[in-house]
């Protein structure tokens, strides 16, 4: 915005709806923490989860959020980027990365108030309606507690597929909207109020004061495992050597996520360090692809259009609406829903245990592209530590060397058994892929609107992992997603005792708290993809059936 436009201001005068709007519209990046206004501008390039951790949040009030993710130390520097604050109750914006459309201010304007309420509305509604927005389309999904969603009709042959996936979004919203409080202010305002006094309690309580002892025990473990591996190789049993050095990195991983959430020792520079040790010099694993990936994840979860952790394609759907071939917000590519999409799909529910066993490999790839784009300069918005970056490829080169060049090459003699080696040492890994997908594939991927609660959307799109307690060292605390999504910088020893809290404070807010055995979770998420699956069997067949009739050949929203 032409800053003339505007009257100078000290940070803590009030800035009105209008003229941030005005300021989101010339490109700034605007949110708003505990009534300040801040302009990220000058910071979002070097933020350590990436810019579109930032840019979800452009034009929102993203208290609970940054408090969620950030250290208290953090939270006080970002007072320095306060232009102003705001009167009252903030009413969202839908943020430009999410389509959002926003008015040039001028400051000649008149009826500030009617524009305000224009705004408000504006940001719920479709493009066809009021000009300047994006159609806002979500889903949801179904969890145990939670009616079944029915299939499709069989008379939706006679139907375009937009007519016939708009009709199931509105369903699977309407179903949501049913089971969960109502998205106006006074209960979700209900709810953030409860849930910040849920944190302050969580404080008082130490919770968040990590358990040096528990990690005593299991640098024990590691080291065990870790033994047995190196003994198993000396005496050439392979096998088992790659058995024992996939339980490490499988046990390992779960420290490294406490330190990607600085639930260690809560200093940013000293976890991302133990970390990155952890990650690329054991592991062979990007901590900043993760730390990027991951953070946008917790602010958008199970959003088909922006949560890379479900935007699986052409191999996953999550969501009907994947049919539609969405544009990623994260990945800034087009998702098609292409020949190989439409084939694997239809039977995802079958291949979901085989394609997590090679999931690992995959990780490999995304995180030498996140070093390298990284590094080059390619890889824009991807945040961070410059330094960071220099020494996670240190850490991808010396892992390669130690386990790709020490290990398979010179320690094992035949090609038979490096093959053996490298497929059971990543294969054993495979539950760490499971546990992770676990929490969410069978929850919803309903878009609720911008003015739900942050508490609200975490719980209703992330379900816990009920276990006994002597296994939750196989679990490594990701059974308590749905505890770590309201609380990320929990460490993991914690989160078992902070449950009976949050149980408490979804019965209080009257929102459901989804909660599975481990197989009961897997029931759920073999049935959510077979849904999926057979709705793009009978759009297919709908299709098929239309195109024989020459009523249309192919049909897709825009």
């Amino acid at each position: 915005m032409n800053n003339s436009l505007i009257p100078a201001r000290a940070k803590k005068n009030e800035l009105h709806r209008r003229e941030i709007e005005g300021m989101i519209a010339d490109g700034q990046s605007i949110i708003i923490l505990n009534t300040k206004v801040l302009r990220l501008d000058a910071w979002i390039k070097f933020h350590p989860g990436g810019e579109l951790a930032i840019k979800h949040m452009v034009g929102r009030d993203a208290t609970d959020e940054v408090n969620a993710l950030h250290s208290k130390e953090a939270r006080q520097r970002m007072d320095a980027f306060q232009i102003g604050s705001i009167a009252g109750r903030w009413a969202n914006f839908v943020p430009p990365t999410q389509g959002g459309r926003f008015r040039r201010y001028n400051c000649e304007e008149d009826g500030e108030e009617a524009d305000d309420l224009e705004s408000e509305i504006s940001s719920e509604l479709s493009p066809h309606e009021t000009p300047g927005l994006r159609r806002r389309k979500s889903t949801s999904t179904i969890s145990s507690a939670l009616s079944s969603t029915p299939p499709l009709p069989s008379s939706s042959s006679e139907l375009p597929r937009s007519c016939v996936l708009d009709a199931r979004t509105q369903k699977e919203i309407m179903l949501d909207k049913v089971n969960y409080p109502p998205v106006d202010a006074k209960h979700q305002d209900n709810i953030t109020q409860k849930y910040r006094a849920l944190n302050k309690r969580i404080q008082k309580e130490g919770l968040y004061n990590c358990n040096y002892f528990a990690y005593a025990v299991e640098t024990f473990r590691y080291s065990i495992l870790f033994a047995l591996f190196i003994f198993c190789l000396r005496h050439s049993c392979f096998g088992f050597a790659g058995l024992f050095l996939g339980c490490f990195w499988h046990q390992l991983v779960f420290t490294a996520h406490d330190a990607g959430h600085m639930g260690i020792t809560h200093d940013f520079q000293t976890d991302t360090c133990i970390g990155i040790v952890i990650a690329d010099f054991i592991g062979g694993l990007s901590l900043g692809w993760w730390k990027r990936s991951h953070n946008v994840h917790h602010i958008v979860t199970n959003s088909p259009e922006h949560d890379p952790d479900i935007e699986l394609m052409p191999f996953f759907a999550l969501s009907h609406r994947f049919f539609n071939s969405l544009r990623s917000t994260y990945y800034d590519r087009v998702m098609e829903y292409d020949a190989v999409a439409r084939c694997v799909v239809k039977y995802q529910n079958y291949l979901y245990y085989p394609i997590l066993l090679f999931g690992r490999f995959n990780l490999y790839y995304l995180s030498w592209e996140h070093i390298v784009l990284g590094l080059s300069g390619a890889g824009k918005g991807r945040g961070g530590v410059k330094w960071h970056s220099w020494l996670e490829l240190a850490g991808q080169i010396f892992f390669w060397v130690w386990f790709g060049y020490g290990v398979c090459y010179l320690s094992i003699p035949t090609l038979r058994d490096r093959v053996l080696f490298i497929l059971i040492s990543h294969v054993v890994t495979s539950p760490l892929h499971v546990q992770i997908t676990l929490s969410h594939y069978a929850m919803s991927t309903a878009d609720l609107g911008v003015h739900e609660s942050f508490a609200q959307k975490m719980l209703r799109t992330t379900m816990d992992v009920d276990c006994p307690t002597w296994l939750d060292f196989f679990h490594g605390g990701l059974q308590f997603q749905a505890i770590h999504h309201l609380f990320p910088r929990i460490p993991r020893h914690n989160l078992r005792k902070t449950q009976h809290l949050v149980k408490e404070f979804c019965e209080d807010v009257q929102i459901p708290y989804a909660v599975f055995t481990f197989v009961d979770g897997n029931k759920k998420v073999i049935s959510r993809l077979g849904d999926i699956a057979k709705q793009a069997k009978i759009l297919e067949e709908c299709q098929k059936a239309c195109a024989s009739h020459g009523v249309f050949s192919d049909h897709h929203t825009h």
